[in-house]
């Protein structure tokens, strides 16, 4: 049979998108490879949230396209994000690519991927290019019955529960590579849930643009809370956790649905980006720094152990030093946990492409530095004061430093983002 090779690159959501593509094709009798030089045909699903995520993208293809002068490939497949952006550049560009497939084109993996001769005589590579050069934007969401082969360890999955976005951040494209905001049919990720418990994953993790509107567009109510709480019911799942919250959609049902259930994750994600009210005036957030707190205060009055996640952007176009003083002031005072922080990426497509104000790269830096400076001190201190502490571990296997090393992770620390736990040591029954 055929050998395929996939190059996924991006966020847990694209990683989805790449599983579904790899089922697909395994569905149809194709073999899944590691290597590049063994595969006939090579997939890269792509990013294009912010510039270094294009160019990653871009080497990738290109060291894929080698493999066809090098390797046995015969066909070079782009997929994702870069598509919907750049479709006719890649194609005019890159001519080693033969087939380009959009995010809301994943059914179309299996004609990407064939090999030999089109209807018209051609082999698939002009032929395809010329008939995938332009391909209307249509809504696509993959269900429980889409075959899905699963790239992560084999006790935990994403689980994808909406797509696209219909917020109007200035910073951001999401919206245009991935369309307006779709959840799934609550059924259809129940099911697909108690699959996946039954192939033995113990973590769920429910990934969406914005998962806090989960179910909105069905008529559901607190959607992601009532879905939350169904997921906990399914015997077999020892956690569940939630990505990508959006801070006003954040709700008192949703908080009680985290505190009330021992399976639901103490821990929420919410990328807040900044803390000034005129930055997040640019960034057609809304909100600021104050208002935040007091969202954060009512999640630890009602969950004292939760663990909070965010991340900001530094650098945004009209920044001044007084908004990132108040940026500074707000790290310090909400105390997070987790904290990543992004330089601002002047997309061209983008709202905020053409504001005035621009704050040089430099300066940019210098403030990101500045912020993970602050919140080192902050997570050494909440670090140190867990010592002597007895908690939950989930045992994920030998650490790749050594084999007298175990390596897991706290509830507090969601798959493949921050930190992990070492063991030295088991203590017997």
């Amino acid at each position: 049979m055929p050998k395929v090779g996939m190059v996924s690159l991006g966020c847990p959501k694209n990683l989805v998108d790449s599983e579904v593509m790899l089922g697909q094709l395994a569905a149809r009798g194709w073999e899944l490879v590691s290597g590049p030089e063994d595969a006939d045909v090579l997939i890269v699903n792509t990013c294009s949230f912010i510039e270094p995520a294009k160019q990653e993208s871009i080497d990738t293809i290109l060291e894929m396209a080698g493999h066809k002068k090098t390797g046995r490939a015969q066909r070079l497949v782009v997929a994702g994000c870069l598509v919907e952006r750049y479709r006719e550049e890649i194609l005019k560009e890159i001519p080693e690519v033969d087939f380009v497939i959009g995010t809301n084109e994943l059914d179309r993996v299996l004609e990407a991927c064939e090999l030999g001769e089109n209807s018209d005589g051609e082999s698939n590579g002009a032929g395809s290019r010329a008939r995938t050069s332009s391909h209307p934007f249509d809504p696509y969401l993959y269900t429980e019955f889409t075959p899905r082969v699963l790239s992560t360890p084999s006790y935990f999955a994403y689980l994808k529960i909406a797509e696209g976005c219909d917020h109007p951040c200035s910073f951001c494209v999401i919206p245009q590579m991935r369309g307006k905001f779709r959840s799934r049919r609550f059924e259809s990720v129940v099911r697909e849930a108690q699959n996946l418990a039954g192939q033995g994953v113990r973590e769920l993790v429910l990934v969406g643009q914005d998962t806090t509107s989960y179910g909105a567009d069905l008529g559901l109510r607190d959607g992601l809370a009532l879905l939350l709480e169904e997921l906990a019911r399914i015997p077999e799942l020892v956690w569940v956790r939630f990505l990508y919250c959006y801070p006003n959609r954040l709700t008192d049902r949703l908080i009680q649905a985290v505190a009330s259930s021992p399976k639901i994750a103490r821990y929420f994600d919410i990328p807040l980006q900044h803390a000034s009210r005129e930055v997040l005036k640019g960034m057609r957030r809304g909100s600021d720094g104050a208002q935040f707190l007091k969202m954060i205060a009512k999640i630890r009055a009602a969950i004292p152990d939760v663990t909070l996640r965010t991340t900001m952007i530094v650098g945004f176009p009209g920044e001044t030093d007084h908004d990132f003083g108040s940026l500074c002031d707000f790290v310090e005072q909400g105390e997070f946990d987790h904290l990543g922080v992004f330089t601002y990426s002047n997309e061209e497509s983008s709202a905020a492409f053409d504001l005035p104000g621009a704050v040089p790269k430099g300066v940019a830096e210098r403030r990101r530095r500045k912020i993970l400076s602050l919140q080192r001190r902050i997570s050494r201190r909440k670090l140190r004061s867990r010592a002597g502490q007895r908690v939950p571990v989930l045992v994920e296997g030998r650490a790749e430093e050594t084999d007298l090393l175990f390596t897991g992770r706290l509830e507090s620390q969601a798959p493949e983002i921050y930190g992990r736990v070492l063991i030295n040591d088991f203590e017997g029954p």
